[in-house]
């Protein structure tokens, strides 16, 4: 219960852009290693790398998370769905660091698992590999091969709104790196739906204000800047 309070509070500081998140990270790693449970590690990782990621040290983000996942038995179902998580948070770390054939192959290495559910916040699953690999096709620049996973990526079986406006957010990145106002704009609302309070995170915030000043006139974009807070972003 300790790992997972000090791994909510690190979710929040991360979210909010917050150096917080290194030290609720440390303390949440610190205490799964003391309760010898493989999700509460496996989740205070995943958040330990998200803030080394987030400070530019995409690198030595992935060697943790890949050590992290050696470390755990593939053939066992809790065990091997964390290290599936793991590897999916080591793709997308990858993927920023613009290391395409390391995150692609943590990507097809992460598939090989079954579905478990249960687990902190990332479900082991097809459809969350299906979302990480947006979120990696994104965050390598090729978001004509992020198109086909899109459309077949299954939104509403994700068990959270925090995941799936998160799903939705990587849809409204796709069709914004397209140039697609309208595009964007249907998946930031589509995001609003799922969680109010997702699309007034400082990265959505200046996706809406690129829409709001952009060349193509969309209709309701000025309102939904208003009541987002994308006006002053």
């Amino acid at each position: 219960m300790l790992a997972r309070s000090y791994v909510l509070a690190a979710e929040l500081a991360t979210k909010q852009h917050s150096d917080a998140a290194w030290v609720a990270a440390d303390r949440a790693l610190a205490a799964a290693h003391r309760s010898g449970i493989p999700v509460a590690v496996g989740e205070a990782s995943r958040q330990l790398a998200i803030a080394m990621r987030r400070s530019g040290r995409s690198t030595a983000a992935v060697h943790l998370l890949t050590k992290e996942a050696d470390d755990l038995d593939a053939t066992r179902d809790h065990t091997g769905a964390v290290r599936t998580t793991l590897l999916l948070t080591g793709a997308y770390s990858a993927a920023t660091g613009q290391d395409r054939s390391t995150a692609l192959a943590l990507l097809e290495e992460a598939g090989r698992h079954p579905a478990v559910l249960g687990l902190f916040t990332v479900e082991a699953t097809r459809t969350q590999v299906d979302a990480y690999r947006l979120s990696v096709l994104n965050a390598l620049g090729t978001p004509d091969e992020a198109v086909t996973v899109a459309d077949r990526l299954e939104v509403d079986r994700m068990p959270t709104a925090e995941r799936r406006a998160r799903a939705r957010t990587d849809v409204a990145r796709m069709w914004n790196a397209f140039g697609d106002g309208k595009q964007t704009f249907a998946a930031l609302r589509q995001v609003e739906a799922e969680a109010p309070q997702e699309v007034r995170r400082p990265a959505l915030r200046a996706l809406t204000a690129g829409l709001l000043y952009g060349p193509t006139r969309i209709e309701g974009v000025h309102e939904f800047a208003a009541r987002t807070g994308a006006l002053a972003a």
